[in-house]
């Protein structure tokens, strides 16, 4: 059971090793997306298609039509990663050896929606994946295995979903064969260091110049590639949107948050409550991704701000 991108490399993993049998893929439904609202599949249902796997789409998890349709079928084990439902007792309880999940945090930290965007907007120094027995709880259950991954200082959370991604397929591969034979014992999540991951909104990625430049680096990173971090700037008496893609921390640099400092071919070094941010890549709105150097040779930038200048 899976819709986002982030299961296809478990779905992948457990349908190339012979020791399992997928006898179907649980997705979201099919949903308008785009400026023309085409109906449009979920990427796992993409991937189970590729595959030749029969998929049902249930509006609602709890749907009795659905979960009879799964009695049917009658798994001996359901994997869940990036759903999107919570699933009712009924389904937790139907197969022999419950529900896991695949969850992109070491839990207990990080429950909830956006663990990799939180982890870095956090400046965790590591994450990873848990998989857990499923309970009722938001990501609650008790812990079957982890893996662990450092967050390096140029990953951002594009790249570190993927790789997340990638080590939850291969711990899954090496957990439930041991898991169903009984040699796993599940334990409780410890009641210290839990925490939410709450889901990340467009706003969340405005920019406040006061704030450190390490915080804003964060910021930036988490936010690729969604909503991306985002400031303001004034040309020819326009203010305009200014997306940033990619920065490094200047922390020696400062000057009064908000103001340009340099802008060369290196980047645009911008003042931060404290240091300065060396923005790489940006984007006006409505025009293309562009390195700082290509954006400067069509662009004046003097200074950034953290709401619309009036």
């Amino acid at each position: 059971m899976g819709s986002a991108e982030l299961a296809c490399p478990g779905l992948r993993a457990l349908v190339s090793d012979s020791q399992f049998k997928v006898v179907a893929v649980v997705t979201q439904p099919d949903r308008p997306k785009g400026r023309d609202l085409k109906l449009s599949p979920s990427p796992v249902k993409s991937c189970a298609l590729e595959l030749g796997l029969p998929v049902l789409q249930p509006e609602r998890a709890r749907d009795e039509a659905f979960i009879q349709e799964l009695r049917r079928l009658a798994p001996d084990l359901i994997v869940v990663i990036a759903y999107g439902q919570i699933l009712p007792r009924a389904i937790l309880e139907l197969p022999r050896y419950g529900c896991l999940n695949v969850h992109t945090s070491l839990l207990p930290k990080y429950r909830g929606a956006a663990p990799i965007q939180w982890a870095i907007l956090n400046d965790e120094e590591e994450t990873g994946v848990t998989i857990m027995k499923m309970d009722e709880g938001l990501d609650t259950g008790d812990i079957v295995a982890v893996a662990k991954t450092p967050i390096a200082t140029d990953d951002n959370a594009s790249t570190l979903h993927d790789r997340l991604g990638q080590m939850g397929g291969e711990l899954l591969v090496r957990t439930i064969p041991d898991y169903a034979a009984g040699k796993i014992t599940a334990h409780k999540q410890p009641v210290e260091g839990a925490s939410y991951a709450r889901k990340i909104k467009k706003e969340d990625g405005l920019i406040d110049w006061n704030q450190p430049a390490r915080k804003i680096w964060n910021t930036v990173r988490a936010f690729v590639p969604w909503p991306v971090a985002f400031t303001y700037f004034r040309e020819k008496d326009k203010t305009q949107v200014l997306k940033v893609w990619s920065a490094v921390e200047e922390p020696v640099l400062k000057g009064a948050p908000g103001a340009v400092l340099q802008a060369d071919k290196a980047g645009v070094v911008v003042a931060c409550g404290e240091g300065a941010l060396r923005i790489l890549s940006l984007q006006r709105e409505g025009g293309k991704r562009l390195s700082a150097q290509e954006f400067i040779a069509g662009h004046q930038l003097k200074n950034l701000f953290h709401l619309p200048p009036s």
